[in-house]
């Protein structure tokens, strides 16, 4: 399991005013993703390779139906 205290963590610029979004941080080749209400909370873990695909899918639009 990845140890994510002291990561580096980001957000989209995009975020909303009320402060509803998730976060990301790279730790070795392991990519977190967590709820920024939450900071202390579970982190979900991805690989590079999961997290491009997602990422991939993302730009193509593939979950555009879900919003």
């Amino acid at each position: 399991m990845t140890d994510f205290r002291g990561a580096v963590w980001r957000k989209s610029a995009k975020t909303q005013q009320s402060g509803q979004c998730v976060q990301v941080a790279r730790v070795a080749d392991t990519i977190g993703i967590r709820d920024s209400k939450d900071p202390a909370g579970p982190v979900l873990a991805f690989t590079v390779g999961e997290f491009g695909a997602f990422l991939d899918g993302a730009a193509r639009g593939e979950f555009d139906d879900l919003l």
